[in-house]
């Protein structure tokens, strides 16, 4: 319990000031935690035993509305899809008229000189167990365990490892996104608040978040299984909403002022590595296409999760 309570109040710490949707979700499991501190019970164990949350109706896949663009694609073990991602060029980050921008979100054009294969869903718990024979969200708090679910409570060293040991055994090279890479294949060729356009209503189409509107209630606890909403023009599943998903990149506050507009890859040092998505814990806002999130590299959270990238032969 006490080690719980530690965690969540590094958590506290490590998320941006101006996050506050997801401090206050925070600080809400500190407080229950502290509660049940406080009760007494015939065995108080060393850690909480998290309770399965109640089975909710799993929706179909359904279509997009957006005009999908047909890309080559791969397929690899363990039943991973990939889309082959075409080169070009963007601006990255958001207009100063879009509602809700941050300072650190400076537009600026970047250009993605390599075609590369982004993962068409989250890394599911079922691939990462094929990969890595672990489970570490096992019996963790706001998880519901299954072959569709994301893989959760991963830092960004464990993610990393999940490239390198899949890059071994397949003989190919799988990595993390860069943060630009990352925005350009959720754009998807779009310059809009989000991928499916600057609706707030039309995203609960395309996008698990926290506001009511989006799954009839508010800040829900745990993930739902990959690839359920509808996908972006580039064919890929949840890149808004569901779980945050780290990226390659060091987060700088001001980098997008000076970064190379040739495939940047961040800065070269700092404290935090760079979250992107937003997740279904999280209000509307957070899920914009451009909005950056920096976390400590280290820690691990029932709403974070990632993708791979593979690079061309």
């Amino acid at each position: 319990m006490k080690k719980t309570l530690a965690i969540l109040s590094m958590l506290l710490i490590a998320v941006g000031c101006d996050d506050s949707a997801e401090i206050a979700r925070l600080r809400g499991q500190v407080e229950d935690l502290q509660k049940q501190a406080t009760e007494p019970t015939a065995e108080q164990p060393n850690e909480p035993t998290a309770e399965q949350p109640t089975e909710r109706p799993q929706p179909a896949p359904v279509p997009s509305d957006l005009p999908v663009i047909e890309l080559p694609s791969i397929i690899k073990t363990p039943d991973m899809t990939f889309n082959k991602i075409p080169a070009g060029t963007f601006l990255m980050g958001s207009p100063e008229t879009e509602k809700d921008r941050k300072d650190r979100e400076h537009q600026h054009k970047v250009t993605i000189s390599k075609a590369f294969y982004m993962q068409t869903t989250e890394v599911t718990q079922g691939q990462w167990k094929a990969v890595m024979g672990t489970e570490p969200w096992k019996r963790k708090y706001n998880i519901k365990e299954g072959a569709n679910y994301p893989a959760v409570y991963v830092n960004w060293s464990d993610a990393v490892a999940y490239c390198k040991k899949l890059s071994e055994k397949e003989g190919k090279t799988y990595r993390l996104p860069t943060e630009a890479e990352w925005e350009y294949t959720c754009r998807a060729g779009t310059q809009t608040t989000w991928s499916s356009g600057n609706d707030e209503k039309v995203l609960g189409d395309y996008a698990w978040h926290g506001n009511a509107n989006n799954v009839g209630e508010q800040l829900l606890p745990y993930a739902y299984q990959v690839g359920l909403k509808k996908p972006n023009a580039f064919g890929l599943y949840d890149m808004h909403g569901n779980v945050y998903e780290w990226c390659h990149d060091y987060y700088g506050e001001d980098y997008y002022k000076q970064s190379p507009e040739k495939d940047p890859t961040g800065p070269t040092s700092g404290p935090h590595r760079v979250l992107r998505g937003g997740s279904v814990s999280i209000r509307v806002r957070l899920t914009r296409s451009a909005y950056r999130l920096r976390y400590i590299a280290a820690l691990r959270q029932d709403n974070i999760g990632f993708r791979l990238v593979r690079e061309l032969d």
